[in-house]
């Protein structure tokens, strides 16, 4: 008996801790709503023309997920293809991307989740080339 008391405190500390870091609005892999995004990264050439196309690619980003009240519920990693996907409670979200000093920079981004739906966001990077 003695032996599982350890493991049972670590799991009420690691309980607590979610609890605290607003990780509640998180859901799992089976949700039904959440958040479908896509980060892109331009513009990638210096002087966009008309027939000369020049589009924004894909960028591996951090994004730090903030409920409205305030709160911090996670950090998110898009892929090399620049997708991301997050499984939450219907609620208002802010989307911090974490920028280049000072490029890449990406601005907040407002994202309301409702229940049983996956809202698509994208999440546009500015180089700084023009």
């Amino acid at each position: 008996m003695r032996g599982l008391a350890h493991p049972i405190r670590w799991i009420l500390a690691v309980s607590a801790l979610a609890a605290c870091s607003g990780a509640s609005g998180l859901l799992g892999p089976d949700a039904e709503q959440g958040i479908d995004g896509l980060v892109l990264l331009g513009p990638q050439c210096p002087v966009v023309q008309p027939g000369s196309p020049c589009p924004d690619v894909a960028y591996e980003a951090t994004l730090d997920l903030w409920d409205a009240g305030g709160g911090y519920v996670t950090r998110l990693r898009s892929g090399a293809d620049g997708r991301f996907h997050v499984g939450l409670r219907p609620g208002d979200y802010v989307l911090e991307p974490q920028s280049g000093n000072p490029f890449p920079y990406a601005g907040p981004v407002e994202v309301t989740v409702s229940r049983g739906e996956w809202t698509a966001v994208t999440v546009y990077f500015d180089t700084g080339m023009r």
